[in-house]
């Protein structure tokens, strides 16, 4: 019937992938505060060694793995078995980011006494994972969540439940117990509810700024939650001073259009030094039309593949038409090659002239140029924007990029290289509409266990020196 259950397709063919019923939010949840105490009471060791074998356990199904992720989310093999890599990795990853940023430490104190500081988990955590990168993302989550010692109930986007189902039976094959790793099947409404019940101890989120708000907002009045946002950017490439205009092409286009610009990194704003535009362009051009779009298994391999549906292809272009109204000049127009299906050629779009320049996320592969006469200007367009996620810099000048690091408002920040492709050991997050200051990967740590201080004595001594009358 309608509504009682998830469908996958794929986007590059329309195949239906998967389907399953909508799950029960209330019974997940219970089953996981049911079996977090038991988890969090082992020791550590115990978890490290159920999470090596989960790592293992993806190692053994990773073509598998790899396979599906590509048909579900559109992306070429390559790229595909690159997501996998990484799951694989964060594994060791969040064990070294555990015991560096949450281990325990003992600090001597006055008196013969010590100080202890332990981290305990929360309890239960939701997490809500996006669509483009259905497995590393809320990987990147529950991970480091699981090792902290919490219990989590997953519900992956509802337009790539195949892949986030993967990875939970993936949990359950390495004998992590089904309490503690939940799957919930879903839409919004799963969604919405999951983030609003009473019984979750916090919520760690990956997906568009309007609903990260609007969790934000929801948890207001509720401290005692912890809540962990992860959302996207309006993220600027800037080209400024650089001989080679080839490799600015290449980090330009790699920025801008790997994934089908489906990344929350991706650079959605090209600025230029005005007198570098034109030669510039012409290598972009150039790149563009050498780039590969199919299907995930076409040989030769594509570049890119589709954006994730229709609706978000048809979305795209047109507001790329709607850039075009604002005044924007088209340099290439957005096309889709295979009817009825969601491939789209990559577009440039002028907008140094635009009467408007909304400040949205434009999830695809749209790029917006302004040229600009100084390198103070271009500093002021990149930060014009309330995101803060990540910039890059394409210079031949360390002055310059001095100059960019020191101005530029985002938390990951680069020079002559792409503004995506971030590494799990690092901490990765953004300020304004890009983030509520707990960055993930390898600072996942921070948000997945809170800091226990006690000040310990083993015999009771104590006496009251002032303000006693005698006896």
């Amino acid at each position: 019937m309608p509504g009682t259950e998830i469908i996958s397709t794929e986007p590059a063919t329309g195949a239906v992938l998967w389907r399953q019923k909508i799950g029960d939010v209330d019974a997940e949840v219970a089953h996981a505060r049911r079996s977090w105490a038991e988890w969090a009471a082992r020791p550590l060791t115990y978890r490290i060694e159920a999470l090596r074998r989960f790592a293992n356990v993806v190692r053994q199904k990773a073509d598998a793995f790899t396979d599906l992720l590509a048909r579900e989310t559109g992306k070429p093999l390559w790229e595909a078995r690159t997501e996998v890599e990484t799951v694989i990795g964060k594994v060791d990853i969040s064990i070294t980011a555990y015991s560096e940023r949450t281990g325990q430490r003992r600090i001597e104190a006055p008196m013969n006494t010590r100080l202890a500081l332990r981290h305990k988990p929360h309890g239960v955590l939701a997490v809500l994972g996006p669509y483009n990168f259905p497995a590393h993302l809320p990987n990147g989550h529950i991970v480091p969540a699981l090792l902290a010692g919490n219990a989590v109930v997953f519900k992956p986007s509802e337009k790539t439940p195949a892949s986030g189902a993967f990875l939970v039976d993936c949990f359950h094959a390495a004998g992590i117990p089904e309490g503690c790793i939940r799957l919930l099947v879903g839409g919004p409404n799963e969604g919405k509810a999951l983030a609003g019940h009473p019984d979750i101890d916090g919520l760690l989120f990956t997906g568009s700024a309007n609903t990260g708000i609007a969790l934000n907002r929801q948890f207001a009045t509720r401290p005692e939650k912890i809540l962990a946002l992860e959302m996207g950017g309006n993220n600027p490439i800037v080209v400024w001073d650089t001989p080679d205009l080839y490799s600015a092409a290449v980090l330009v286009i790699q920025s801008a259009f790997t994934t089908a610009g489906q990344r929350c990194t991706a650079a959605r704003r090209l600025i230029v030094d005005q007198n570098l535009y034109d030669p510039l362009m012409e290598e972009v051009n150039k790149l563009i039309s050498r780039l590969i779009i199919g299907e995930p298994h076409a040989d030769p391999a594509p570049f890119m593949g589709p954006v994730i549906d229709n609706d978000s292809a048809d979305m795209l272009t047109e507001s790329f038409l709607a850039l075009s109204t604002m005044g924007g000049r088209p340099l290439r127009h957005m096309e889709r090659p295979i009817e009825g299906r969601p491939f789209i050629t990559p577009g440039l779009i002028d907008m140094t002239q635009a009467n408007d320049k909304p400040d949205v996320e434009l999830f695809g592969p749209v790029l917006q140029i302004y040229r600009k006469a100084t390198f103070e200007e271009a500093i002021a367009e990149a930060n014009d924007t309330r995101y803060g996620l990540s910039a890059s810099l394409v210079s031949q000048n360390p002055r310059l990029y001095d100059q960019f690091w020191a101005n530029i408002r985002a938390g990951i920040v680069n020079w002559n290289r792409p503004t995506n492709g971030a590494s799990s050991s690092a901490p990765f997050g953004g300020v304004g509409w890009s983030g509520n200051h707990r960055p993930s990967a390898y600072y996942a740590a921070d948000y997945c266990a809170y800091p226990v201080v006690s000040s310990e004595s083993e015999q009771a001594r104590a006496a009251i020196g002032l303000g006693l009358r005698d006896a």
